[in-house]
């Protein structure tokens, strides 16, 4: 593994290293001891370290670890087009953990786009699963829960193109700036410099390409194995949503996706869902991150009952 060395042209993260998969270094930061190990996969236009105060909560009693999927934050780009298949994350993300030495079972810890790859990952190697933790993420049959101008094919299609997000630069970082507040200063700059980076802006577009294609690719898999889960529903109010879809496709997209974390639970002997009414979708970590900590925490410990 090596650390924190970069090139002219890369942005050095504030703390973690590097391990070097394919050739490639992949950005890895872990904390904490103990099992089952904990793993945090971000949403689009998320890096590992925006999850940075919910791993140290999660440090406390197990292994907590973060890190950016090969193409996004601090992980090399190149040669890497996005965006890539679930399988090709999810296969990078054992060979990463692996590499580093951190013992499976895993507990995954998956937010928003993170859904798809956490659900991925499951499928192929579902010994290394102990458990779940979805953080208001993606589902394979998204689609049958929410209404037609929010099926994975309009979503893909609302989202904000290079210009569009070139002219929201300023709002974006006050935006990010005010979300990382809690945040140590050297590290908040840091991450606040990748996520609005041409490069950071690049990626979160192309990420959210292709939805329906990596929705259709788990559809062909498994289930989930049968390990503990917990599902975070987020239906507060989006201000950025509102602004783009009228009231009654909003209340509806609440509706269906309270009704698929609850389906998604229920296909589990233990699962259970939790409703977040204070909070809105790529605010969860930042705003309650104690409801994030308490749910890992309680997997982990059904994970350990024999």
């Amino acid at each position: 593994m090596t650390n924190h060395s970069t090139s002219p042209d890369r942005l050095a993260p504030p703390v973690g290293g590097f391990q070097e998969i394919d050739g490639r270094r992949v950005f890895v930061h872990r904390s904490g001891s103990g099992g089952p190990a904990v793993v945090f996969l971000p949403g689009a236009s998320a890096v590992g370290l925006d999850y940075f105060g919910v791993q140290q909560g999660v440090a406390q009693f197990t292994t907590a670890v973060v890190y950016d999927r090969g193409g996004t934050g601090y992980s090399d780009h190149l040669p890497l087009p996005l965006p890539r298949t679930a399988a090709a994350v999810a296969t990078e993300l054992h060979d990463l953990l692996h590499a580093q030495g951190i013992a499976a079972p895993y507990v995954l810890v998956a937010h928003s786009l993170g859904g798809f790859y956490a659900h991925r990952f499951a499928q192929l190697y579902s010994q290394e699963v102990a458990g779940l933790v979805w953080l208001d993420a993606f589902h394979r049959d998204w689609d049958a829960f929410m209404p037609l101008e929010a099926s994975l094919v309009a979503v893909e299609q609302m989202a904000p193109d290079l210009e569009q997000l070139e002219q929201m630069r300023p709002v974006l970082r006050e935006m990010f700036a005010e979300l990382l507040v809690d945040y140590p200063e050297h590290m908040r700059q840091a991450l606040l410099d990748v996520k609005v980076s041409d490069r950071g802006i690049r990626v979160g577009i192309a990420e959210r390409t292709k939805l329906a294609a990596l929705a259709t690719e788990l559809q062909a898999g498994p289930n989930i194995p049968d390990v503990p889960v917990i599902a975070l529903t987020v239906v507060g109010t989006d201000p950025g949503q509102q602004a783009l879809m009228s009231e009654q496709t909003v209340q509806e997209m609440c509706d269906g996706r309270t009704r698929m974390d609850a389906a998604r639970v229920s296909a589990v002997s233990h699962g259970e869902q939790r409703i977040l009414t204070d909070t809105s979708h790529h605010r969860l970590c930042f705003d309650r991150p104690d409801a994030v900590v308490q749910a890992v925490r309680d997997v982990v410990d059904r994970a350990a009952r024999p």
